[in-house]
């Protein structure tokens, strides 16, 4: 039983306590660059940080082309009280055969430790296991990221796995450990 493609017929926009979780659009890419730009919000994800603002308008379209071909869903995170982009948080691949998603994001350091982020994932999370009809979700992170990893914990996540040396990145490797949150072991808040 797959899961349900009528998901991606429109953009599923999600309404927090304080947030709007809306379709990623090409006038964030300013904000997503500001993100991607910084080393802090990098610090914890192997990937270099952004030199160009046009590499996160690239960015933006190839995530709404995702979207369009049914293999991931980005949202903007929209902090209601300052009308501002906090973040962006979605899931990265959907394996839709296995019932099965990724899901990552990344926050500007301005509103880490207000619980926003737990707040947006505890919103995808129940989108994809109550209207996209997942069986688990999954998140792979750095071993070293105490906020994502309590994060994760907090919403009934998992860890299913640590690779020793998964991710060669700059002059070295790193670790990787992969959490997993299987349908009906959800803490979902309220």
């Amino acid at each position: 039983m797959p899961t349900n493609l009528a998901v991606f017929e429109q953009f599923p926009v999600l309404k927090t306590e304080r947030l709007t979780l809306r379709e990623i659009q090409l006038t964030d890419a300013e904000a997503i660059f500001g993100m991607r730009a910084s080393g802090r919000v990098n610090r914890f994800i192997a990937r270099q940080n952004m030199q160009d603002p046009e590499d996160a308008l690239k960015l933006v379209e190839k995530t709404r082309k995702a979207f369009n071909m049914q293999m991931a869903i980005g949202w903007a995170g929209l902090y209601r009280a300052e009308q501002s982009i906090i973040g962006t948080c979605g899931f990265n691949a959907i394996d839709h055969d296995n019932m099965r998603a990724e899901i990552g994001g990344e926050m500007a350091v301005d509103y880490w430790g207000k619980h926003l982020a737990l707040e947006a994932v505890a919103a995808i999370v129940q989108f994809g296991f109550e209207q996209l009809g997942l069986h688990s979700i999954e998140a792979k992170v750095d071993p070293g990221n105490r906020g994502a990893i309590a994060l994760m914990e907090a919403l009934g996540f998992q860890k299913e796995a640590h690779y020793k040396d998964r991710i060669c990145f700059g002059n070295g490797f790193r670790d990787m450990a992969v959490y997993t949150l299987i349908k009906g072991n959800e803490r979902l808040m309220q």
